[in-house]
């Protein structure tokens, strides 16, 4: 049975593909079910099932007594713009609060999962992990403490997939952390104290405004445009303008609008940092979701004097819950392994024995590119719905990586609001307003791509467009 129902998606997955390539034009009639059923080397109901699922997502049409046909092609919603933004000035950051009542979806799987990046776990190598858990547990070093800078194996690892990043590192370059955060946050420590000022950009993922508040650092927002990032420039002036300690960007599939620097523009920033003489802490954690042929150069290729501090992780790609990620802390290495022991000592030894198990099988390549098409199938499919269901008015970005779409609601409605009357409706989603210290995106929302698209996300798209259809009109503030 799970042999047959991976066949199905495998054979849906094919046809998704013939169309985005135009080698299947819209209108165009699909091959038979026994033409598709020898081609494709599976049973007549398998293929039956793979047309039907596809139907019902609105991929494909059916004609009484003629067969399947490519549906017509449906218009996107416009494209997200760049927000103009105020006078640059540090600001305190606050949205702790509202950034913990959407984290306490984590979990809940009563929710329609949209606010959450989390891939679905019938995306994830579960029986391949369970058994290099199981093998880990019977070595007696699984119960001791790891080094503080990881396991020597899974950091060789880290190494030989940073080449397809452009990066050329060795092991004692990198420091493995409990997930990226710990990553972000012991890169935070190696360069700021309380009441230092640090860049990012705008929009940026919440959990970095969390942690910049947490730590008592100042946060200065240079705006991002949603298909090419911040400019060069607007870095370089911001630095000249303030006290700046650090830079926090993502230059590759920035969550939440999904922009990509090109190299140019990674070069440039690489150069400007360089040349003011500080850091840049560089978020990678999308950098393996592209949906092209080539993965992205990570600024820290560009990176010639230790600078760049590249955090990334696994849990987008492999397993959220094993908190598994890596540090590169470059010229700070040092500083990095003693805040390392002095906050959790090591990461968890058998999860990293277990990784390092899967990586060196050389399997992780083939699980990406599945894992890259489920997400980039389900972002198309969003992207469909989102333009029958929601109101006029509403963009959304369109990515070329990464998990997320970044969706601008018509401007009279509020997205705090959306968000609580969302979840009453059984669905979790991100609210704008919690990726920018700023009221700049008070009409936005991010919806998550990790999961498998189905008639649940299908039917909560709906009922979020028939909901943004009929919000009130922000109220005024309260005195």
């Amino acid at each position: 049975m799970a042999m047959t129902q991976f066949r199905y998606r495998e054979i849906e997955s094919r046809i998704v593909e013939l169309i985005r390539d135009k080698a299947l034009a819209p209108g165009e009639k699909l091959p038979s079910l026994r033409a598709m059923s020898r081609t494709m080397k599976a049973s007549l109901s398998t293929v039956g099932q793979a047309y039907v699922e596809l139907e019902g997502k609105g991929v494909i049409q059916s004609r009484p007594r003629s067969g399947f046909y490519v549906a017509p092609v449906q218009k996107l919603l416009p494209r997200t713009e760049a927000v103009a933004e105020t006078e640059l000035r540090p600001k305190t950051v606050n949205r702790v609060q509202l950034i913990q009542t959407v984290l306490e979806v984590l979990g809940d799987r009563d929710l329609v999962p949209l606010g959450i990046i989390s891939p679905s776990p019938e995306l994830l190598p579960r029986r391949l992990l369970r058994s290099y858990l199981r093998e880990a547990m019977d070595r007696p070093e699984a119960l001791e403490y790891a080094p503080v800078d990881g396991l020597l194996e899974l950091r060789r690892q880290i190494c030989r997939l940073s080449f397809d990043a452009g990066i050329a590192v060795r092991p004692e370059e990198i420091v493995v952390t409990a997930g990226a955060m710990e990553a972000l946050y012991i890169a935070l420590r190696c360069v700021t104290r309380p009441g230092d000022t640090v860049l990012i950009q705008s929009p940026t993922y919440f959990c970095f405004l969390q942690l910049v508040e947490t730590l008592g650092l100042r946060a200065i927002e240079v705006p991002g445009h949603p298909g090419r990032g911040v400019d060069p420039a607007e870095v370089d002036k911001a630095i000249r303008t303030f006290d700046v300690r650090a830079c926090i960007l993502s230059p590759t599939f920035n969550n939440p609008d999904g922009c990509l620097a090109d190299d140019e523009a990674k070069a440039e920033i690489v150069r400007t940092v360089a040349r003011h003489g500080i850091p840049l802490i560089e978020d990678d954690v999308s950098g393996d979701l592209y949906f092209n042929s080539e993965r992205p150069t990570a600024c820290k290729a560009m990176d010639r004097d230790g600078r760049v501090m590249l955090c990334s992780s696994f849990s987008k790609t492999v397993a959220p819950g094993c908190r598994l990620g890596w540090l590169m802390p470059g010229r700070l290495a040092d500083k990095a392994r003693e805040i390392k022991a002095t906050t959790s000592v090591c990461t968890a030894s058998p999860f990293q024995m277990a990784l390092a198990a899967y990586l060196s099988s050389g399997r992780y390549p083939a699980h990406l590119k599945k894992l890259r098409t489920a997400i980039r199938d389900q972002m198309a499919h969003m992207q469909t719905h989102l333009g029958r269901s929601f109101p006029a008015g509403t963009r959304a970005s369109r990515p070329r990586g990464g998990a997320v779409l970044w969706v601008e609601l018509p401007a009279d409605v509020d997205g705090v609001e959306f968000f609580f009357q969302a979840r009453e409706n059984g669905i979790s989603i991100a609210p704008g307003c919690i990726f920018s210290t700023r009221e700049n995106y008070r009409n936005y929302l991010r919806l998550s791509c990790s999961g498998v698209w189905d008639d649940r996300i299908r039917d909560g798209i709906e009922t979020l467009g028939t909901l943004a259809g009929n919000m009130p009109s922000p109220r005024p503030p309260r005195g």
